[in-house]
């Protein structure tokens, strides 16, 4: 592995840091936004931005409006990106997942309505695919479409819909023939957030927040030509949307604490031994975090070796989500715990202590979304080590003579 710029990337790096320094100068100092309109507003002048700067789209074609650049364009930036004050994430799951599945699979009137102005930041999407009942088993989703005439009527519930309630359009999966295979069965289709039959009800979380959400379809229609891809082809075309939503998910969260936060912290608290620092059990657990970091980092430096050198990274890139997740819980929860009663109580908002707070409770997201802890390891066990399968049933079964597991 080689982990060093090469001299072009190296360069780029400069001229992407030099400009995102000159350009969130205005985001400095900014606290949380105080309500979804707040929220929003700076997140589509950020995406404005960059859109105008032409670091939207980097690795799209150019045919889409992006910049035709390869991954490790798209990676410096992001990674400069999360060291500055600019407000991120809003757009994470609509550019790096929806809009690349639109493009891929939509036809050429969907894709001219739809990207461009996905791109400058205009409309917000969201992923519709987990259910109450299907959620790492997508392909177990209940969700139907009928066709009626030249429309599609959908019926049905998702949820973890992240913020649904803020999003004007989304990419949906359902299920059009029951009487096919489970992963034969299912259509793919964009719907519109505003139509009428379609409720977004935001779930309040245990970190307080409300970005994830139950969304409900009564009767909700769908014109024919914002079907993607073919009919009961949904499996295939949603494998587009989960090939990049790995990408999107695999990495540490921003607002995540490392062990040198956890160090520093064990530093400052005093106890009738001394500094906590000092104490073997927090040392350990310190020592720990360290490893598993640099455990995480170097899997990942592999992943950038692979890309910088035009190769795909493999499936042990899981490795890392399962890490980085656990990891952030870990590292919160001893934090917490030095902290005694501090830390039970609600910290104030952009206190390191708050960090804390907000890294333990938005794990528990984390190791469910883009696959929970126990898909990746399935897949980590079957993929990477070669391990026999787990027992599933026979794939040609039709949906709806399934048996409840």
């Amino acid at each position: 592995m080689d982990f060093n710029d090469t001299a072009e990337e190296a360069a780029y790096r400069e001229k992407v840091r030099a400009w995102i320094a000159e350009n969130t100068k205005e985001y400095e100092g900014q606290g949380a936004a105080k309500t979804n309109e707040e929220f929003v507003a700076r997140q589509k002048s950020w995406q404005k931005k960059k859109y105008d700067a032409g670091y939207a789209g980097i690795t799209w074609p150019k045919k889409f409006g992006g910049q035709g650049k390869g991954p490790m364009e798209s990676i410096i930036f992001s990674q400069e990106e999360g060291k500055s004050a600019a407000p991120t994430g809003l757009y994470a799951i609509g550019l790096g997942m929806c809009i690349p599945t639109v493009f891929t699979h939509g036809s050429q009137e969907v894709v001219d309505r739809f990207v461009p102005v996905a791109l400058e930041g205009e409309e917000i999407w969201c992923q519709l695919f987990s259910e109450p009942a299907a959620g790492s088993d997508l392909a177990g989703i209940r969700t139907k479409a009928e066709k009626d005439g030249d429309e599609w009527v959908i019926n049905g519930q998702k949820v973890w819909t992240t913020n649904a309630h803020l999003c004007d359009y989304g990419i949906i999966v359902t299920r059009t023939d029951p009487s096919a295979p489970k992963h034969k069965g299912l259509t793919m289709f964009i719907v519109d957030m505003h139509s009428e039959g379609v409720e977004a009800r935001p779930l309040k979380q245990m970190s307080g927040g409300s970005d994830f959400n139950e969304v409900f379809f009564d009767d909700v229609r769908v014109p024919d030509a914002w079907r993607l891809g073919d009919e009961g082809q949904g499996w295939q075309v949603a494998l587009t949307t989960l090939m990049n939503e790995r990408l999107a998910v695999g990495g540490k969260p921003r607002y995540s604490p490392d062990w040198r936060a956890l160090l520093n912290l064990a530093k400052e608290i005093e106890t009738v031994l001394g500094p906590a620092s000092e104490q073997a059990d927090v040392r350990e657990e310190i020592a720990k975090a360290y490893i598993n970091d640099h455990g995480v980092k170097l899997t990942q430096q592999r992943a950038l070796s692979a890309l910088s050198q035009g190769k795909t990274p493999g499936p042990e890139q899981s490795i890392s989500k399962v890490v980085v997740a656990k990891q952030m819980q870990e590292i919160s929860r001893i934090a917490l715990d030095l902290s005694e009663s501090q830390g039970f109580v609600k910290a104030e908002p952009g206190s390191e202590l708050d960090r804390f707070q907000s890294s333990y409770f938005g794990a528990a997201g984390l190791r469910i979304a883009g696959g929970t802890d126990e898909i990746l390891r399935n897949i980590i066990a079957e993929r990477v080590l070669g391990l026999p399968g787990d027992l599933r049933p026979p794939k040609d079964t039709p949906f709806n003579e399934l048996k409840p597991v």
